[in-house]
């Protein structure tokens, strides 16, 4: 069952919402909402690191030896040709195939023959 997260559309509803619902004679206090604002300018700053974090193990990769975890065909092991991060999650290649970054499950320095 795939995990569902909510992201910067979801809590921009939901602030839109609380607002236009909150009661006109009891409105939210400022320092609760600007409490709000930081929380989420957090999270988003978080969300960025980790996508920062996850190329830059990408990129680490590219020219190594991969083990990858094909999903219940036999694993792939061999050297990523190239990375990609046209998606949140990087995307490494292995022998002419896309495979995401959390399917490596092994790594092995390539020796460099230069």
């Amino acid at each position: 069952m795939p995990t569902q997260t909510l992201g910067q559309e979801d809590f921009l509803k939901l602030l839109v919402t609380q607002l236009t619902t909150q009661d006109p004679l009891n409105p939210q206090k400022d320092t609760e909402f600007i409490g709000q604002m930081v929380q989420f300018s957090n999270l988003e700053n978080s969300k960025n690191l980790n996508t920062e974090i996850s190329q830059l193990r990408a990129n680490s990769l590219l020219g190594q030896t991969v083990g990858i975890d094909n999903a219940g065909d036999a694993s792939v092991l061999g050297i990523v040709e190239a990375v990609s991060a046209a998606s949140e999650t990087p995307k490494v290649l292995v022998n002419g195939n896309w495979y995401e970054l959390n399917q490596v499950r092994t790594m092995t320095l390539t020796a460099n023959n230069s």
